[in-house]
């Protein structure tokens, strides 16, 4: 059976996935690293395991439109939970494992859930401890026993027995899931995606599965066109559209191998070990690579650091009478470094979430990595614009994806339209009725197009502000140039109303750290490093050098090292290590207001 005629016949992702399985059969869909060893599931114990799972929802009463949470690290689990779920017209509501309990009990609160699966003994002591909270609560599935051998609650059960349930039932209804799937419509809702967002709680955004399947449809001929002996690493949260779109739609719509990290500590490890084809990270993961390769040139001896400056400048510029220099760059220094970091076999390179520096875009270039970007929303299922193949404007957002429309509002917001669009806010109609006008998303984000037709994101609209002078200053733009140091973990920008900018800089330990030892400067924690004269000259030095590139409006005049790592539990960064700025000024308003009294 052809890929395309699977994709006629199948009304949804999860009907793709049976599809495949007949297709595929005993072909590599997951692997897991347990105990040191990576683990395979075929494609017909993946879609065993979805049909389970539904039949087990079914024993336990779900109906069409319930609300199912899971709330884990990436494991197979959850992807059998998720399409579980959705195979018996039910919603998926994803929770990101670093929420906190309040967190999980405005999620399983707001969306009224009847079931949820959690990881293990961590997540379900928090779902315990707001249970009193959740009148709609009935059931807690735990994927992972470890810790829980000897608990004993009526309404907890392990994965395993829920399994069991789902065997029995199919036993008793063989077709009851094929039935369900069968009645479930096009613009029925298939996930409940709560955006992290950056101010406010977060909104439960509708996709149905039409926009499941024209998104990934529009994925496979123009964002990432993958081949069934593709190689995906999975490491970001499933419950970020964009991992999910990854590692769950577009693997199954492909049929490609989707390996799962063991953790994000691990990722570089797992990178070498995987050596994937299809690599996706967010801006703040490719800077963290790049920042490791930079301080380990610096580091080496003249002759290789002169051979690697000498391969990126060949990198950056090919014109005919260099391609024979660079083919012997290319095979003597540029790709032993990207197989020492795992990516020698990546063929399709991606990053979203937020605009990357320039920088950070040519840098993997010179490498020979042909690094795209994407610009999308949770809204917009996470697809709207990309590169084309052999048409990237690096600095650019790309061209909308062919079946998307885009326009802007009179004040430059972003407009999107097309059949990737969510159907709303649940819950909320009155945001929904804001953000979707005449079928158009408005996105709160603010661009142009270049002379070529190519997206130039400006930044969030709420964020660009107005100095006391007049002058419209888009502080993401002098951010991503902050963190393009090795030494900036996160920067960010102050000065609405103000005759200058300050920065709130927050350090690259692991980096900042080894300079300290590199250079006999003491500590013992990080928030020593911060406190440090030297650290704070180094810092100083990049601020100048990021200074030197800008206009004097866009200059930073002052800045202060916080005393601690931003973390998404903490409610200072998105699970996507965007910066909530609302809860950053709360925190640290008095050293905002330090930094503009100094001078």
């Amino acid at each position: 059976m052809a890929l395309t005629d699977i994709h006629r016949r199948a009304q949804t992702i999860p009907g793709i996935c049976f599809e495949q399985a007949v297709k595929l059969g005993q072909k590599v869909a997951l692997r897991r690293k347990e105990l040191g060893i990576w683990r395979r599931v075929s494609w017909e114990d993946y879609a065993r395991h979805v049909r389970w799972a539904g039949h087990a929802l079914l024993a336990l009463g779900v109906t069409p439109g319930d609300r199912v949470g899971v709330l884990g690290e990436n494991r197979p689990e959850w992807l059998y939970s998720d399409l579980g779920i959705q195979a018996i017209g039910a919603v998926t509501v994803g929770i990101y494992a670093t929420s906190s309990p309040e967190q999980v009990r405005y999620l399983l609160h707001h969306s009224e859930a009847a079931i949820v699966i959690v990881e293990g003994e961590e997540q379900l002591d928090k779902v315990l401890e707001v249970r009193p909270e959740l009148p709609h609560l009935r059931q807690i599935v735990v994927m992972d026993p470890k810790g829980l051998r000897t608990f004993r609650d009526p309404t907890v059960v392990m994965f395993g027995e829920l399994l069991a349930r789902g065997r029995a039932h199919e036993q008793a209804y063989p077709h009851a899931v094929d039935e369900r799937l069968g009645a479930i419509r096009p613009d029925d809702v298939a996930l409940l995606l709560y955006t992290s967002g950056t101010t406010g709680p977060p909104k439960g955004a509708m996709l149905t599965h039409r926009n499941l399947l024209w998104a990934q449809e529009a994925n496979l001929r123009y964002v990432f066109p993958s081949r069934p002996d593709d190689e995906l690493l999975s490491y970001l949260p499933l419950a970020h559209i964009a991992e999910r779109s990854l590692s769950v739609f577009s693997a199954i719509y492909g049929g490609y191998t989707v390996n799962f990290a063991e953790n994000l500590e691990a990722v570089p490890v797992n990178l070498r070990e995987v050596r994937p084809t299809i690599f996706f990270a967010v801006p703040r993961i490719w800077e963290k690579l790049y920042a490791g390769v930079v301080l380990r040139v610096r580091e080496a001896d003249w002759p290789k650091r002169l051979a690697f400056s000498a391969a990126l400048w060949a990198g950056r510029r090919v014109p005919v009478w260099l391609q024979a220099a660079y083919a012997l760059a290319r095979h003597t220094v540029l790709l032993p470094l990207r197989h020492r970091l795992g990516l020698d076999r990546v063929r399709i390179a991606l990053c979203s979430a937020a605009p990357v520096a320039p920088d950070i875009l040519w840098f993997f270039w010179s490498l020979g990595l042909q690094m795209r970007e994407i610009y999308a929303q949770t809204e917009s299922t996470a697809v709207a614009t990309v590169h084309p193949f052999g048409d990237v404007r690096l600095g650019t957002q790309g061209k909308p994806v062919p079946g998307v429309e885009l326009a802007f509002a009179k004040d430059g917001e972003i407009l999107l339209r097309g059949g990737n669009i969510f159907a709303g806010y649940f819950k909320d109609p009155d945001l929904s009725a804001q953000t979707l006008v005449e079928g158009w998303l408005r996105t709160g984000d603010v661009g142009r197009l270049d002379a070529d037709g190519n997206l130039i994101l400006t930044d969030r609209k709420k964020d660009i502000f107005i100095n006391a002078y007049g002058k419209n200053i888009a502080p993401q733009y002098i951010e991503n140039k902050l963190k393009f140091s090795p030494y900036i973990n996160d920067a960010i920008v102050i000065g609405d109303g103000r005759k200058y900018l300050v920065a709130l800089i927050v350090l690259d330990e692991e980096y900042v750290a080894k300079w300290a030892q590199d250079t006999r400067v003491p500590f013992s924690t990080f928030a020593e490093l911060t406190t440090s004269p030297a650290v704070r000259r180094l810092i100083a030095a990049e601020v100048d050098a990021v200074n030197r590139t800008l206009s004097s409006p866009e200059q930073v005049k002052k800045f202060a090292l916080l005393p601690k790592r931003l973390y998404p539990e903490d409610g200072e960064v998105t699970p996507t290590m965007k910066v909530k700025r609302k809860a950053i000024m709360e925190k640290f308003g008095e050293v905002v207001t330090q930094l503009y009294a100094e001078l």
